[in-house]
């Protein structure tokens, strides 16, 4: 995919993630241990040869910046393309904040005109997959679409969370007939997983198109408005996905990485899943140490028991702790004898000890940053 430049948007200011995203932008949310959000898009991307890589963001983006450094953990740090982070900019005007992912790309368009690339892959950089974007460019080509959406069946994902996608209907030759955003009564299992495919010359187009009409939105102003009149095929993939768009997904994305097989197809495959490297040295189990089913990253030192449950670097748990179905960020120290289920600890908590904390599994308990309870 050497003809292909990548575009991974970061998503705007997201409430529904609570604490979690009040310091980061959402892209930036720890997963599975030692992993950030962005690590899948942007390593799937790397995986499918594609080297040339503009990441746009806008809220809270010191951290997602501090993580993505200079590319080097993904082979992006080139002497020609590589890695590119565009946050938005203020002028004199008082411009510059984008109003929307058109707004956004239309901003940076000199990314665009200055690559050579003939197609453009856009992604969205607070997602959990493992995906070939190979074939998906093969269909484009063979379609002669204008624009490739991937699209997977949703059924496995709660109807009410459903109403927080863009669900998608289709033809019997695979063409996009209908794109319901955030639809209240989904018509369709059939949803969009914000992964989109066009040459970017046509992409070039259509953003000055819409800059010009003072449109902004990518999905709503473009997609949806020009649904009858461009050829919009999907691509569909039948793999693991789930998008954190929300604390219960969140939620259950990590929970759900617990499983042998969803781990096998995300972490373990041919196409690794690139992230910041850290040198911390291998976890440590003292003789007290009890832990099941559980993801246990580096620098933790165990001395209490974890169940069913995501340990994040440098996690310190005390004598007599018990910690299940929770996840505890890097940093966290967990005291004597507290009782932790269903809860989700930010980065540096203290936990003083003999402290209860029980959340609700729809509902998991939530303990910002750098606090001490």
């Amino acid at each position: 995919m050497k003809s292909t430049m990548g575009i991974i948007l970061t998503g705007g200011k997201n409430n529904r993630l609570k604490e979690l995203s009040l310091e980061r932008s959402i892209a930036a949310i720890p997963v599975g241990g030692k992993y950030r959000a962005i690590d899948f898009t942007l390593s799937n991307m790397v995986n499918s040869g594609i080297t040339n890589i503009g990441v746009i963001t806008q809220y809270n983006f010191r951290s997602l910046m501090d993580h993505l450094g200079s590319g080097k953990e993904w082979d992006l740090d080139r002497k020609n393309e590589g890695l590119f982070i565009f946050p938005p900019y203020l002028s004199e005007f008082g411009t510059g904040w984008y109003k929307g992912t058109a707004d956004a790309m239309y901003n940076n368009l000199t990314f665009l005109q200055r690559s050579d690339e003939e197609f453009v892959i856009i992604g969205q950089g607070y997602a959990v997959y493992n995906m070939d974007f190979e074939p998906m460019l093969e269909q484009h080509i063979q379609t002669g679409a204008d624009i490739t959406i991937a699209c997977r069946n949703m059924s496995d994902i709660p109807c009410e969370e459903q109403k927080l996608l863009g669900m998608i209907q289709v033809n019997d030759e695979g063409r996009i007939i209908d794109f319901m955003e955030k639809p209240l009564n989904p018509r369709s299992i059939m949803g969009s997983m914000g992964i989109y495919i066009t040459r970017r010359a046509f992409l070039i187009d259509l953003l000055q198109e819409s800059a010009a009409k003072g449109l902004t939105k990518f999905v709503h102003d473009i997609i949806v408005r020009q649904i009858n009149n461009l050829k919009i095929y999907a691509y569909v993939f039948n793999g693991y996905w789930r998008p954190l768009s929300n604390i219960k997904l969140y939620y259950r994305t990590n929970m759900e990485l617990l499983n042998p097989k969803v781990r096998q197809e995300l972490l373990m495959g041919r196409r690794k899943i690139y992230t910041k490297v850290k040198d911390e040295p291998p976890a440590k189990y003292n003789e007290e140490a009890y832990v099941r089913n559980s993801i246990v990253a580096d620098g933790c030192i165990i001395e209490g028991t974890v169940e069913n449950s995501v340990l994040f670097r440098g996690v310190r748990v005390m004598k007599g702790a018990v910690i299940k179905d929770s996840l505890v960020m890097q940093g966290t120290e967990v005291g004597r004898n507290v009782n932790l289920r269903y809860c989700i600890l930010d980065k540096g908590v203290t936990i003083s000890d003999g402290k209860t904390l029980i959340g609700d599994p729809e509902w998991p308990l939530i303990v910002g940053k750098n606090v001490r309870v």
